[in-house]
């Protein structure tokens, strides 16, 4: 069996996360993997205590939830299809990436969600996520700026 590329392993970890399988997202990520969320000053160490803050996360066993990735930037363009349809552009070589897409919380809101990726040894070794929960622009900048639509 042929080794993946760095931006393989990404697809696959992101295809993972939309479909909803931890055990297959376990297959991409290092033992030792770390992921950050300097929004609130955690650190997650290790697959055991990432897979246990997902599989504890209060409302979980009502409400199955998780992000759609939107997007992986990196360099050169490739689309593929997620598991649940939803369109991903992954871009990128080398072992550093950045995921975009959303995530739904069991209480129903979809906030926004980036993931800078690094990939070492054929492995997710470093994740930071940054989580952003959508306004409504303030109406003093409109003359200045454009709408755009909702990424999809």
């Amino acid at each position: 069996m042929a080794e993946l590329t760095n931006r393989e392993v990404v697809e696959r970890f992101a295809q993972s996360q939309t479909a909803l399988d931890l055990d297959l997202q376990d297959q991409y990520l290092a033992d030792d993997v770390i992921e950050d969320y300097p929004q609130s000053g955690e650190r997650i160490r290790g697959k055991a205590n990432r897979r246990a803050t997902i599989e504890n996360y209060p409302g979980r066993a009502e409400h199955e939830f998780g992000p759609g990735m939107g997007r992986v930037i990196g360099g050169e363009d490739q689309w593929v299809l997620t598991p649940t349809l939803s369109l991903m552009k992954v871009k990128g070589s080398g072992e550093q990436f950045t995921g975009v897409g959303e995530i739904t919380y069991p209480n129903g809101e979809t906030w926004k969600i980036v993931q800078l990726l690094e990939v070492h040894n054929g492995k997710i070794s470093h994740i930071t996520s940054y989580f952003g929960k959508p306004f409504e622009p303030p109406p003093w900048r409109a003359k200045w700026v454009e709408r755009i639509p909702a990424p999809k």
